[in-house]
């Protein structure tokens, strides 16, 4: 009997019907052979899969407003003979081959899941499953966190779940993302007239707004005066929800209170008749709740406050402190070596993204939900004095889904005593810097850390480096009651654009330096291998930097001692803490460039100083 591959195609199309595809409540849409999306029917023009041009035809095409950046493309074969070819380039004859073709031409502009399906019936029926990352050169099998290939047809929230979590899609994800920042920065500062400290504000109000599944489907239907009040009434609805401990609500709502009666958000244009706050919050709804819906360990706000610093003129700190990178704050949870049993304090949280980076790393190690539940009700806690920060780190543990990080707004100084309380055996810290008020050093900071912390709690703080090499009396008294376990010199534009050079110090708390009679671990870690663009700052380019950090860790763990990266020494309070004044320089690999560039740029610091 000849085989018929519409037979094929009405089985995929009845496991669509059994998974709720066609379901007139979901927001999935699916098209056949073509699309009315202008945009995909462009980029099939010249997709035949003859190779001569002309159009090309999927049999299923599935998109959903919800999910911009992905689609689906279903390739349907009779026979299971010709399911896939040995080099997937018979596009024509092969079902998985006919997908990826399809799915070659549709990645200019999506994360494409491409899907080929053979056989007659549902017991002989071939599956299989590849992604196709936006602007890459090549698909990939499909997975899922196991490393699984995804051999079924599942539900379209699964499929872009799986493909969600591909590396090449997170990071095309995360640069589209920073490339938004910068249209969003220029929109609200063209349109909405709002002062720098309001922009991340509106951003997180947002975001927290777009929780409440009733407004992110109806706020397009309210006029612009009215949106304003329900954006805020929103807002309150879900901070009550939350119920974020030892916080006050106050506290929490009244830094979005000055947007909620902004006068250039709450009227129309011509431009935008439904006014500039329900521009604002369809562009958020489009281009980054997707994204913070589903990658819970990345600090979304934090990230957005930090690229507005990098459009804001005069002053970069003009917001307040300077924000410490993703990729430190999760290196600072390997240095501490964080489990799902850690309890985690951050003294200064700023935008929590130490926190974020903490419960993402301890969610890891669980294994139970109960154990989950426990990291986010008793795990982290955090400290921000100003009412702008507190209300961003707040609504950044709300957006991690139901997390309910222990933030206290207030001076940390003034808390000492309920923060003791917690028995904290982590403390990470990015203190201010700069101070004038040698009560407000940084090292004071440190020191008042690791006094909340466990005997034996391990404290890691990320301070200008003038702090290791400079005489100050809280050094001693630091060595007095804590052992100084490490020093990490780090990359010297770590902070880039502000110029403040930092390292790591790592504590043992409660245990006296002299009494342990430990050597400090000394590193040398000034190549991250992030390199600085002019589009994306600085950004791990050759993807070289999670080797970089193993190697880190381990050679910390280890205590190893190799020229040139890292060295152990004894040291005391008069003694400078970094790895520059007792490493042994390893010259085998120096070349005539390196040794010529090194010594003009020895020269001209030392005619600007």
């Amino acid at each position: 009997m000849s085989k018929n591959e519409r037979i094929t195609e009405n089985i995929v199309r009845s496991l669509l019907q059994d998974l709720n595809y066609y379901d007139e409540n979901s927001p999935v849409i699916i098209e056949e052979q073509k699309s009315q999306i202008v945009v995909i029917n462009k980029l099939l023009k010249n997709a035949s899969k003859t190779g001569k041009g002309g159009k090309g035809s999927p049999e299923f095409i599935i998109t959903s407003p919800d999910v911009p950046d992905f689609l689906i493309v279903f390739e349907c074969k009779a026979d299971t003979k010709f399911h896939q070819s040995d080099n997937l380039d018979k596009a024509k004859d092969y079902a998985v081959d006919g997908a990826i073709h399809y799915a070659s031409f549709l990645a200019k502009e999506y994360n494409v899941v491409a899907v080929g399906v053979s056989g007659q019936t549902n017991s002989e029926l071939k599956i299989s499953s590849y992604i196709y990352p936006k602007n890459s050169s090549q698909p990939k099998l499909l997975s899922n966190k196991s490393g699984k290939p995804i051999e079924d047809i599942v539900t379209f929230d699964d499929f872009i779940e799986h493909g969600t979590y591909d590396p090449d899609v997170a990071k095309e994800r995360f640069h589209d993302l920073m490339s938004f920042s910068k249209v969003l920065h220029e929109f609200m500062r063209d349109h909405a007239k709002l002062t720098e400290s309001e922009k991340p504000l509106l951003v997180s109000g947002t975001l927290i707004a777009l929780r409440n599944k009733p407004f992110a489907k109806t706020f397009s239907d309210y006029e612009p005066s009215a949106l304003q009040k329900q954006w805020m009434h929103v807002i309150k609805e879900e901070i009550e929800k939350a119920d974020i401990p030892y916080s006050k609500k106050n506290n929490m709502t009244q830094p979005y209170s000055s947007i909620s009666v902004h006068p250039e958000l709450g009227k129309p244009t011509k431009s935008y008749p439904k006014g500039v706050l329900s521009e604002l919050i369809k562009m958020l709804n489009s281009k980054v709740w997707p994204f913070i819906s589903i990658y819970h360990d990345f600090d979304v706000v934090g990230q957005f406050y930090g690229e507005f610093l990098k459009y804001t003129g005069g002053d970069k700190k003009a917001l307040g402190i300077v924000l410490t990178p993703r990729h430190i704050t999760e290196l600072f949870s390997h240095i501490a070596n964080i489990d799902k049993d850690s309890k985690v304090l951050d003294f200064c949280c700023g935008t929590a993204g130490f926190l974020v980076s903490a419960m993402h790393h301890m969610i890891k190690d669980a294994s139970t939900d109960a154990e989950i539940k426990k990291i986010k009700s008793e795990g982290l806690i955090g400290v921000e004095q100003q009412p702008n920060m507190y209300a961003l780190a707040a609504s950044n543990m709300i957006l991690r889904g139901d997390g309910k990080a222990n933030l206290y707004q207030g001076s940390c100084f003034d808390l000492l005593n309920e923060l003791k309380g917690h028995n904290c055996n982590v403390g990470m810290i990015n203190p201010p810097y700069a101070q004038s008020d040698e009560a407000l050093h940084e090292l004071v900071f440190i020191r008042d850390m690791l006094n909340c912390l466990e005997k034996g709690g391990i404290g890691v703080a990320i301070v200008p480096v003038s702090k290791a090499t400079s005489p100050h009396s809280v050094k001693e008294e630091l060595l007095k009651h804590h052992t100084l376990d490490a020093v990490m010199s780090m990359p010297d534009l770590l902070f880039d654009p502000v110029g403040t050079i930092p390292c790591i110090m790592v504590f043992k708390a409660h245990i006296p330096h002299e009494k342990s009679k430990q050597k400090t671990w000394f590193g040398f870690w000034k190549n991250d291998g992030f390199i600085k663009t002019k589009q994306h700052g600085r950004i791990d380019q050759k993807e070289v930097w999670s080797d970089i950090r193993d190697e880190w860790i381990d050679a910390y763990r280890n205590r190893d001692e190799i020229a040139g990266k890292c060295v152990r020494r004894h040291v005391t309070h008069t003694d400078e803490w970094v790895a520059e004044a007792y490493m042994e320089t390893d010259y085998s690999d120096i070349n005539k460039e390196e040794f010529e560039k090194t010594v003009k740029d020895h020269f001209v610091f030392n005619i600007l100083n």
